[in-house]
């Protein structure tokens, strides 16, 4: 289990999206808002890291090889019950709607969308 983060660590994000363009301009954006991010490619990476150290924030992708968004944060949510959850997706939201295996509380945000939106859907989620 990964251990709670602490109040130096509220602004840590994983972030998890495969294509690589995606990846470094929303880890640009949110480095640029203040938060440290770390990414990664797939979701099994990134599920790796979690149980390394702690997070406030998963932010993925829902469609990605090897291990969907889903999943992903299923499994993140049973190691760290308090990981906030915020889903990207340029699908539409249906997918995540028709997935029991999806945390209840988890946002979507669908692409393409602005870089503003992006960091309000991420402190809106944060001070929630």
């Amino acid at each position: 289990m990964t251990a709670k983060p602490n109040r130096l660590a509220l602004r840590r994000i994983l972030l998890a999206e495969d294509d690589e363009s995606m990846r470094g301009f929303l880890d640009r954006a949110l480095t640029r808002a203040g938060y440290e991010v770390v990414s990664f490619n797939n979701g099994v990476d990134a599920l790796e890291r979690l149980t390394e150290e702690p997070f406030t924030l998963l932010l993925t992708d829902i469609v990605m090889p090897r291990m969907d968004g889903i999943e992903l944060a299923r499994r993140a949510s049973e190691l760290d019950p308090d990981l906030k959850i915020m889903f990207i997706t340029g699908f539409a939201a249906v997918t995540l709607n028709n997935s029991s295996e999806a945390p209840n509380d988890a946002r979507v945000l669908s692409k393409p969308f602005h870089l503003k939106d992006l960091v309000n859907e991420v402190e809106m989620l944060l001070d929630a």
